[in-house]
């Protein structure tokens, strides 16, 4: 298999997937948060100082199969060029005439952006003809958008089969699939799990995983409550799962079987409403009052989850521990964030991954401070589930 530190790039046009599905404001169309676009930097100058020229493909939002002005790849080009330090050229759409005119004869050094693939109902659905006519626009195809990695479209698995010889993971990719593969393999122990947010149901296949894993394994967020519920606990008007309460029962016996130790909350901060200037009180996670739900785990909680992150050799963060975006309830997640920042300040090795741990980190300032975040919440999660990711397989075949 082709890597991109030894492919010789020169006077080549490299065809790079990224993932540049970045949030864009409303009115004025900018980009408001450019960690995709930082992410893909890296990469990008190392085939231009290779010496070849950049193809840059993605898709953005959920169009309708059909040219979305709000969504046209044409509003990301200034902030691209920002971060590059690089004049970048918009090609327009991804299969036009013009931008195959635009790719054919591009010189060394160059950078164009296609727009969006989701444009067009074939790159879903993983069309064969739509992979081919992509392809032209490059003589080598480099994959550094792990966030789509799990999905089977044209531009992340199909494409790669019109590059037999000169197919390759982009630098972030790379990282990607290290960073899962030391938390998964490396031995080191303890290793912690932290598993966060409102559902059992979106994350039971992972913690079912990773119970063959992990040593310690930490419940947060509103999915606690059903594993609360399931012990027979009173969760007044928390957010709860009724179908999932035999699966969190389930969890409880395959951690003892398995000599993993489950740590559930054992207070939690409730309020009356679902808002930030709701009343709130702190009392034990089993006991908590009809009327009342709980949005946040508790100072005690807070402690012992603390406790056991710092003792970590190896951890991996998915999900918050309450409802983070209103301050109100922000300090649990809060002091886990910092708490995995202080351990990898130790020597442990961490990874982040999810949107709202990721939103997390980041809105905390503690995105430096953390071995690896990664950008693919959603393929992180099957690649730590075993899954064969459609984009990762298609350049190993």
């Amino acid at each position: 298999m082709q890597t991109i530190s030894t492919y010789d790039f020169s006077n080549k046009r490299a065809l790079l997937r990224v993932d540049f599905n970045v949030p864009l404001n409303k009115e004025t169309l900018e980009v408001t948060d450019r960690t995709r676009i930082k992410a893909a930097v890296p990469t990008i100058h190392k085939i231009l100082q290779a010496g070849g020229s950049v193809v840059l493909m993605s898709h953005l939002g959920r169009p309708k199969d059909a040219f979305d002005e709000k969504l046209s790849l044409k509003n990301i080009v200034k902030a691209v060029s920002e971060e590059l330090d690089h004049e970048v050229t918009f090609a327009g759409d991804c299969i036009s005439e013009e931008a195959f005119a635009i790719t054919a004869s591009l010189a060394p050094g160059s950078v164009v952006i296609l727009d969006n693939l989701r444009f067009h109902a074939e790159e879903k659905k993983g069309d064969l003809g739509f992979a081919e006519k992509l392809a032209k626009h490059g003589d080598v195809y480099v994959n550094d958008a792990f966030g789509t990695a799990h999905r089977a479209h044209a531009s992340t698995a199909v494409i790669a089969d019109f590059f037999p010889n000169d197919k390759m993971f982009g630098l972030l990719i790379e990282k990607e699939i290290e960073s899962v593969d030391q938390v998964l393999n490396s031995g080191l122990k303890p290793l912690t799990a932290i598993v966060g947010g409102a559902k059992v149901s979106s994350k039971i296949t992972i913690i079912e995983q990773l119970l063959n894993k992990v040593d310690h394994l930490i419940i947060g967020g509103g999915m606690a409550y059903t594993f609360v519920k399931a012990k027979g606990g009173q969760i007044g008007n928390s957010l709860v799962e009724d179908d999932f309460i035999a699966t969190a029962q389930k969890i409880y016996e395959l951690a003892e079987e398995k000599g993993v130790q489950l740590h559930i909350p054992i207070d939690t901060l409730v309020a009356d409403d679902f808002n930030n200037d709701a009343n709130t009180k702190t009392c034990p996670i089993d006991e908590i009052p009809d009327g009342w739900m709980g949005l946040d785990i508790g100072d005690q909680t807070m402690q012992s989850f603390v406790e056991v992150v710092l003792n970590s050799k190896l951890i991996l963060w998915n999900g918050p521990m309450g409802v983070f975006e209103m301050p109100t309830f922000q300090k649990g997640t809060v002091a886990i964030a910092k708490a995995v920042a202080s351990a990898t300040s130790n020597g442990a090795f961490s990874l982040v991954g999810g949107g709202d741990s990721v939103a997390a980190v980041n809105q905390f300032n503690l995105a430096d401070k953390v071995s690896h975040v990664s950008t693919g919440g959603g393929a992180m999660l099957e690649y730590l589930e075993g899954v064969d990711l459609p984009g990762i397989a298609a350049i190993r075949k």
